[in-house]
């Protein structure tokens, strides 16, 4: 059995893209028209194609849930955690997300994923959202959390919630 929950896009992420896209090809138009196809403007072109195309492969594209597997699926990056290791699930609201900044990866472009610091908590948490609304929290045995976003929360909290519920938090 195999159950699919679809990232959706939502307007600030759209916008955010958008801006980025902006600044880039300003940026680029900038450096190329003042140093008139330089090295400069060259290497920075080099750099931003990278970086996009970097950001781009990391995209979360949806998340499935077999009997064995939770899996969250970006383009070409598979984040993958057994049923059997899932300790507990809970909704987080968006005020408890205001803590959680980005240490590496995308922040607005075409979404939130990568690795991000929980300030309330000084930990470590991963993170991949398209929508910074109805946030997930699964955290696995080892204790890591990971963070995800999806239009059906509360079904998929149901679905991975562990049988016998959640374990206890230690703190």
């Amino acid at each position: 059995m195999q159950s699919i929950y679809k990232y959706r896009f939502d307007r600030p992420t759209i916008y955010w893209t958008v801006a980025y896209w902006l600044v880039f090809a300003l940026l680029g138009g900038g450096l190329y028209y003042l140093y008139e196809g330089g090295y400069l403007s060259a290497w920075f072109t080099s750099f931003i194609v990278a970086l996009v195309a970097l950001m781009s492969l990391s995209i979360p594209r949806k998340i499935v849930v077999t009997d064995e597997t939770l899996q969250v699926r970006c383009l070409l990056d598979i984040t993958e955690i057994r049923r059997d290791e899932i300790a507990s699930v809970r909704r987080v609201e968006k005020s408890d997300m205001k803590w959680i900044v980005p240490l590496f990866g995308g922040c607005g472009f075409f979404g939130y994923y990568g690795h991000f610091l929980d300030l309330r908590r000084f930990e470590r948490v991963k993170l991949y959202a398209t929508e910074w609304r109805d946030f997930v929290e699964v955290v696995d045995i080892y204790e890591d959390r990971l963070y995800v976003s999806c239009a059906e929360a509360d079904r998929l909290v149901a679905e991975l919630t562990p049988p016998g519920g959640n374990r206890p938090i230690e703190e």
